[in-house]
């Protein structure tokens, strides 16, 4: 298991332990609580409304990362379904993310839950885009990095349909993702996927490029301020603090890794200092 909080009313326990046990689901309400509650079994209800009774609320953050864990597999599990079907490939895919971010046992069947509530024809995407996008408090940081997972379950398999990327480019609309940042999402992405096939440098100068959302023709200025900006945006310790789950900041350290070493690479062809 990833982190450990330490709450105001004294002692710890862990945001998966909270979510486990049913608390975060409840009192998150809404549509995301709806399908966290459907997902873990009906019967974590069972004696929860006295905590509320009795005060009992949950922290901004703690809040915010329930929203984004939920959100994050019931909408990849809503997304893989946008063809009609999802194929082995597609479900291969899905536990592949799960298994990049190392999610613990328990964390991975309950990511696995929440993708398939996602499938699920009654899934209300609608609103729980609407829900995570205000529990996020419009923080454009972490949307920027639930899109980046997203299509990264989405090209996981080589290619992405149509039909995903008309409900990609919907999802952006809902959260506020401009077209053109959808587009240099996706090339960073593909590139990142060349990156991740075990070589200790992207496969192109072109990849790399395309990691940091910069082309060729960039000035040395625009190179450095553009991997300022994205180091910014996935630097772990800051996406935690901004409600990302701990036991998911993994793939923001990775992600952190495959921007310095596209730097790295740039930079020497060019001899930046």
């Amino acid at each position: 298991m990833g982190g450990v909080y330490r709450f105001v009313s004294g002692g710890t326990m862990s945001w998966w332990g909270k979510l486990l046990g049913g608390t975060f689901g409840y009192i998150l309400g809404g549509p995301l609580g709806a399908v966290l509650g459907a997902a873990l079994g009906h019967s974590f209800d069972k004696g929860l409304r006295g905590l509320k009774e009795n005060g009992w609320d949950l922290g901004s953050q703690q809040r915010v990362q329930t929203a984004f864990f939920t959100a994050t597999f019931s909408v990849m599990g809503h997304l893989c379904k946008a063809d009609g079907r999802v194929s082995e490939d597609e479900i291969i895919a899905a536990r592949a993310v799960m298994s990049q971010m190392e999610l613990s046992p328990d964390l991975k069947l309950t990511a696995m839950r929440l993708f398939n509530e996602g499938k699920k024809p009654d899934f209300p995407l609608e609103q729980a885009l609407d829900q995570f996008r205000r529990e996020c408090h419009r923080r454009h940081t972490l949307i920027r990095l639930f899109i980046e997972i997203q299509l990264q379950a989405a090209l996981s398999d080589g290619r992405m349909a149509d039909s995903e990327r008309t409900l990609l480019l919907h999802i952006c609309d809902r959260l506020g993702v401009s077209r053109m940042e959808f587009e240099q999402l996706e090339s960073m992405i593909g590139a990142e996927r060349h990156f991740n096939r075990g070589a200790d440098k992207p496969a192109s100068l072109n990849d790399a490029y395309a990691i940091l959302g910069v082309s060729p023709q960039s000035r040395d200025d625009e190179v450095k301020k553009a991997y300022r900006r994205l180091l910014n945006q996935h630097h772990p310790d800051k996406l935690v603090a901004k409600g990302l789950p701990e036991e998911m900041m993994k793939l923001a350290a990775q992600k952190t890794h495959e921007i310095k070493t596209a730097y790295e690479q740039i930079k020497q062809v060019r001899g930046i200092r």
